[in-house]
């Protein structure tokens, strides 16, 4: 069925990640469309080489009250300065632990535009550079799914190494763009990947997936939150010039 060319440029404009959500839960047949959805994305040699964990109820529950003690330790420590650090080293718990390397140093070309969102976004929620302790609590919503009811985990084979993060990318974002058809709202959480094994004891997982990334599901609040519209930056910034 053909869209309108009006009609869809408005559609996949007017997505924003959601950052706070109501506690309505979302029905099973409502997340298996979503999964249906998502499939119908394009893949390497149509191996689909990505696996899902779904969370809800207790399961989202427990995975939530692991990582969010594994980020009050490794908060912590980080307030305790050096001491905190060595502590933490040497209690191994808090310290991270992930599948992929999560946090990485941002190219310096790329460094304005990832200052530039964190500025805003905080900005938006009134907590200022400097108070550490806000900008800690509110990175703690993302063990706490920012409130979703419904939380997915995505795994990727490592046998195809940057193809299964590939495939896995337009999964997630035909599925993203599925929900916000529905009236639902997602947030992509890499942050949810620092510390694997909470997630990884929740499910039956094969040998050779690792876990990319969280996306939390749910209907999105009227908490303002929610109204930040990140920068869209015109095409000519990723436009390669001609030789």
């Amino acid at each position: 069925m053909a869209v309108s060319r009006d009609d869809w440029a408005k559609f996949v404009a007017s997505r924003r990640t959601t950052r706070d959500f109501l506690e309505t839960p979302v029905p099973q047949e409502l997340i298996d469309e979503l999964l249906r959805d998502a499939m119908t994305a394009p893949s390497w040699s149509n191996t689909r080489p990505y696996l899902v964990g779904i969370a809800t109820g207790e399961k989202r529950d427990q995975i939530s009250r692991d990582l969010l003690a594994r980020w009050e330790a490794a908060a912590k420590a980080l307030r305790g300065g050096t001491w905190g650090k060595i502590k933490l080293f040497f209690t191994r718990f808090g310290l991270p632990k992930s599948d992929y390397r999560v946090f990485r140093p941002y190219p310096k070309e790329l460094v304005p535009r990832q200052q530039r969102v964190g500025s805003e976004l905080y900005g938006l929620l009134g907590i200022k550079r400097d108070d550490h302790v806000a900008r800690q609590a509110q990175w703690a919503r993302n063990y706490e799914f920012f409130g979703a009811p419904v939380e997915l985990f995505i795994f990727t084979h490592k046998g195809l190494g940057e193809y299964s993060v590939s495939d896995a990318g337009l999964f997630m974002q035909n599925l993203m763009l599925g929900a916000h058809a529905r009236g639902l709202g997602t947030c992509a959480q890499g942050a949810v990947a620092l510390w694997a094994d909470p997630i990884r004891k929740q499910f039956q997982i094969p040998k050779g997936y690792k876990l990319l990334c969280g996306i939390a599901v749910g209907y999105p609040s009227d908490h303002k939150v929610n109204s930040f519209e990140a920068e869209r930056l015109p095409i000519q910034d990723i436009k390669l010039k001609d030789v």
